[in-house]
C-alpha cells in the first residue's frame, strides 16, 4: 500500500497498530480475563489505552491513523502497552513523523556510489561484499561479491532491465528457491525490511512502484505483506546453495553509509580455514577483478 498520500499514511498506521496489538493476549500483557466470550483474537482497544495510560477515545483517535502531534511520552507509552521491539518502536516513530507536516518532505535515498567507496569494495577481494540500496537494488558489488550472487546477475529477469534487486530475484525467480536454503526466513525478513523502509522514506516512487509489482505478482509477497512485520537488517548468517560450490553458510554484516543515504555496505567473512573459506578462495581463483557498478534507479 502506498503510503505518498495521507489516506494511504493513515491505512498503514491502522493496520500497523492494529496487527500488533492482535497478537497480544490479556495474559501476556498481564491483564485479568472476564469471561469466556472473546471477539477479537488480541487486546482490545480500551485495554491498550489502560496499559498505555490514555482515554479509550484518544487510542483510538491513533489508531485511525493521527499519529501527527503525538509526543515522544506518548508513542514511548503505546510502545511499551503493545511491547514492540526495537524495529517496531522505530517504525511507530517514523510514521508519527511522516504524519506530521514538517515530516511530509521527500527522503532522499542515494543511488550513486562515490569512488572512496568503489576503491573500498576493490579491496576487499577476500570477502563478497557489494552495496545495496533501501529497495534491495545491488548498485555495485566487487568480483567476489558478483560471483557468490551470479545466480541473480545471471537472472533473466534482469536481462533488459536494471538494475539486480534481490526482492525481484526471491519472489519472481523460481530459481531463487534453490540460490537460498532458508528460503521462507528471507523472504520474511525481506518483506519486514522493506515494511521499515515505508516509514522511513513513504515518498519514495521507485519502493512504491516495487512493493505494488510484488504485491500484484507474487502471493508469497502480498501474504508477508499484509503481517506489517517490521525488521532491522544488520548481522546474520545466510545458508546459500552456490551452483558451483555448493552449501555455504556465510556470515553476514550490513553497514549503513552515513554520508550516502539508503545505501549499505554488505559483505560476508567467513571463518579462516573454515568450508565456507576454501569455497570462496576457489570462487575467487575463477573471478576476474574489478567491481561491477548497476545503474542505479533515482
Amino acid at each position: 500500500m502506498a503510503m505518498s498520500d495521507k489516506k494511504g499514511l493513515a491505512a498503514e498506521i491502522r493496520e500497523f497498530l492494529g496487527t500488533r496489538r492482535a497478537r497480544i493476549t490479556p495474559e501476556q500483557a498481564g491483564l485479568p480475563v472476564w469471561g469466556g466470550n472473546r471477539r477479537v483474537a488480541g487486546l482490545r482497544r480500551e485495554e491498550v489505552a489502560l496499559l498505555a495510560g490514555m482515554s479509550v477515545d484518544y487510542y483510538v483517535r491513533l489508531e485511525r491513523g493521527n499519529l501527527g502531534g503525538a509526543s515522544d511520552s506518548v508513542l514511548e507509552a503505546l510502545a511499551h502497552a503493545l511491547q514492540l521491539n526495537e524495529a517496531e518502536r522505530t517504525h511507530l516513530y517514523d510514521l508519527a513523523r511522516a504524519s506530521t507536516p514538517s515530516g511530509r518532505r521527500p527522503t532522499v535515498t542515494s543511488s550513486r556510489v562515490r569512488p572512496t567507496i568503489l576503491r573500498l569494495l576493490d579491496s576487499m577481494s577476500g570477502v563478497p561484499a557489494f552495496v545495496r540500496n533501501a529497495r534491495f537494488d545491488t548498485v555495485a558489488a566487487n568480483a567476489l561479491g558478483r560471483a557468490l550472487y551470479a545466480p541473480l546477475f545471471d537472472s533473466p529477469l534482469f536481462a533488459q532491465r536494471g538494475p539486480v534487486n534481490s526482492a525481484r530475484f526471491m519472489f519472481l525467480d523460481p530459481a531463487s528457491r534453490r540460490f537460498w536454503v532458508d528460503w521462507d526466513r528471507g523472504a520474511d525478513d525481506a518483506v519486514a525490511f522493506l515494511r521499515s523502509e515505508t516509514g522511513r522514506a513513504p515518498h519514495d516512487k521507485a519502493l512504491t512502484d516495487l512493493i505494488g509489482e510484488l504485491t500484484t505478482r507474487s502471493d508469497d509477497f502480498a501474504h508477508r505483506w499484509a503481517r506489517h512485520d517490521v525488521k532491522f537488517h544488520r548481522s546474520g548468517v545466510k545458508r546459500l546453495h552456490h551452483p558451483l560450490v555448493g552449501a555455504l553458510a556465510l556470515p553476514y554484516e550490513a553497514m549503513e553509509l552515513p554520508s550516502d543515504p539508503g545505501l549499505r555496505l554488505n559483505f560476508y567473512t567467513p571463518e579462516p580455514d573454515s568450508p565456507e573459506r576454501e569455497a570462496l578462495d576457489l570462487l575467487a581463483s575463477w573471478t576476474t577483478t574489478g567491481t561491477v557498478v548497476s545503474a542505479g534507479n533515482d
